[in-house]
């Protein structure tokens, strides 16, 4: 039942197209870490690939919609709540917007509270498997809310705001909110305020 589940403009797809900028990058266990930095109220942290895919997990069961116009329904993800990495790293009270940043330089911008949102995780797991390769292992991140170049692959890391800056496609012309039930896609249909000027 599809009805009332697809944002305007998409369509259901035929398997789960493999969409990224530049090359799947190797993943290299022994080197591999995840940094929370910025505004951080009491010092910044890091985990190796050891500790951090020994930490608590969740599942959540959403949809995903990319800004190419696919969506793919009920998926089922299985990672670290974004909500509890904050909790255990938290932020200055002045904190309004996080940067997701992944191999490469990539960069993606949301709001702290989408990033918190109960339905938002970085992501080991779909489908009860391992991340593939292409679709972003060992981590990426996954908010529902939000077209999913939001939420980039090969997660390395998470910078506190204390106000909003564009990340690598928000620069390049894309929303700099992306909700998808809004069709925010480009950074032409922005409002006052939606944004850092461009």
């Amino acid at each position: 039942m599809t009805e009332g589940r697809l944002p305007p403009g998409q369509y259901l797809p035929r398997g789960w197209p493999v969409l990224h900028y530049g090359p799947v990058p190797k993943f290299k266990p022994d080197t591999w870490d995840f940094r929370v930095f910025g505004a951080v109220r009491e010092r910044e942290w890091s985990w190796t690939w050891g500790e951090f895919s020994a930490l608590p997990t969740t599942e959540v069961r959403a949809d995903f919609h990319c800004v190419t116009k696919f969506s793919l329904l009920d998926n089922e993800w299985r990672g670290v709540s974004t909500a509890a990495l904050v909790e255990a790293v938290p932020p200055t009270p002045d904190v309004t917007h996080v940067m997701i940043w992944a191999e490469y330089g990539y960069s993606a911008n949301m709001t702290l509270s989408d990033f918190t949102a109960a339905d938002t995780v970085l992501a080991t797991h779909h489908g009860g498997e391992p991340l593939a390769p292409e679709h972003g292992f060992p981590v990426r991140l996954v908010c529902p809310r939000l077209y999913a170049w939001k939420g980039p692959k090969w997660a390395r890391g998470i910078e506190y705001l204390t106000a909003d800056r564009r990340g690598f496609w928000e620069e390049r012309g894309y929303h700099n909110i992306g909700d998808p039930w809004l069709e925010q896609r480009y950074s032409y249909q922005e409002a006052p305020g939606d944004g850092p000027v461009v």
